[in-house]
């Protein structure tokens, strides 16, 4: 796309038009305008991606899509997230191909990427994506996601039960969950010197300058109110920016060295980490070099998160998606994805079929979490558009984003 004027871009982003946060940025640098002013004018606007309130109504009680040839089925999907192997046994049962995409890095960086086509009520070449909860709440609530037709996907049955209902999809009418996870504590007792037992843990004044968050408010700030006895599901605005100042307070005090995305995972299994906030997928491929790391579902609880298939408004074969969600929700070829990613698989009946072949891997409760661990997880809270805007702009202030 050619480049716009500044004085065009002004006139989109004050008209209220969605704009990424990054894109303000970047485009009033090129412009020689400070960021600092920058900063200011964007939280003045309040133009930013994602903070639309035309919630579109999906009509999902009678969805119908007939069988029909599929061709080539298009899934981006986040990388190292699937055992290809998989792939020719769909594609030959279904007489069809699919063309996987390991495009989705991050969910806002992919949202901004297609938002254009979706705003003009256009397809974006794919069939099928792969969201994390929250941004799978604001397809659905902007109207981008097509509904599943729930008569193709029977074995959507063996969906776990602690899955089938989050506060943003209530009854799964437009998503089935890819893989799960858990947002807890990575740590290393070698280093704190003892066991850890919640999420307060990481304030101890002992691992000063040992300790890392994620600087996504959604997973540190659900721990930290975990940890004041708020239900992190149920949450409301003020209670999530209650949390986000305690993390501001011991940010302040050193305590924190620093805010993270997925890179914390170098620095824990190099020592310059002690205890951090951290995904259970992670850990269980950081132990494999080094033993001695442990995770933490806290007693206070834990963050349970999904990225979801869903299908995206335009998309050439809903039918064929369907055929997917309902091919890797068999058991058999959702344990063959288990045995590689190593996240919290959602499907009933898969740990059964993995422990006849791999019974140390049946056994991870990260990985097959027991009826215990379930009911310390908790679900992101669901807020809207306009709260998470300010939640997200208070968390950036901390880390300096």
């Amino acid at each position: 796309m050619p480049d716009e004027s500044l004085d065009h871009f002004f006139d989109r982003l004050v008209s209220g038009e969605p704009i990424s946060r990054r894109s303000v940025l970047r485009r009033m640098a090129a412009s020689g305008i400070a960021l600092g002013g920058a900063s200011a004018f964007l939280a003045a606007c309040g133009g930013v991606e994602g903070t639309s309130s035309n919630k579109e109504t999906v009509d999902t009680s009678n969805v119908n899509h007939p069988k029909a040839p599929i061709g080539t089925l298009v899934f981006s999907n986040w990388p190292l997230y699937i055992d290809e192997k998989v792939i020719p046994g769909w594609e030959k049962a279904n007489d069809a191909k699919m063309r996987y995409l390991e495009d989705y890095n991050d969910n806002e960086e992919f949202y901004a990427k297609v938002r254009q086509e979706l705003e003009q009520g256009q397809g974006i070449g794919r069939d099928l994506v792969a969201p994390t909860d929250w941004m799978a709440g604001r397809w659905i609530d902007q109207g981008y996601a097509i509904p599943i037709d729930k008569k193709n996907v029977p074995n959507a049955k063996n969906l776990l039960p602690s899955l089938q209902n989050p506060p943003f999809d209530k009854n799964r009418d437009f998503t089935l969950p890819w893989q799960s996870g858990i947002t807890g504590v990575g740590y290393d007792p070698t280093k704190t010197g003892r066991k850890l037992n919640s999420i307060n843990d990481l304030f101890d004044p002992a691992f000063k300058g040992r300790v890392s968050m994620f600087s996504e408010w959604r997973d540190s700030a659900g721990l930290v109110m975990l940890g004041q006895g708020v239900d992190a599901s149920k949450a409301t605005k003020a209670q999530c920016s209650a949390a986000i100042e305690k993390i501001n307070e011991e940010n302040e005090k050193g305590q924190i060295r620093r805010f993270t995305g997925n890179d914390y995972t170098k620095d824990l299994a190099a020592g310059n980490l002690w205890a951090c906030v951290a995904w259970s997928g992670d850990l269980v491929q950081l132990q494999a070099d080094n033993p001695n790391l442990e995770f933490l579902v806290p007693d206070d609880g834990g963050m349970s998160w999904s990225d979801n298939m869903l299908i995206p408004q335009g998309a050439k074969t809903p039918y064929g998606a369907e055929t997917f969600m309902n091919y890797v929700y068999d058991p058999e070829a959702a344990g063959v994805i288990a045995e590689y990613v190593n996240y919290f698989c959602p499907v009933d009946g898969v740990q059964e079929l993995v422990a006849k072949r791999n019974p140390e891997l049946a056994n991870n409760q990260l990985i097959f979490p027991d009826k215990a661990t379930l009911d310390k997880l908790y679900a992101y809270p669901s807020l809207s558009a306009a709260d998470e805007r300010e939640l997200t702009a208070q968390m950036q202030k901390v880390t300096g984003a």
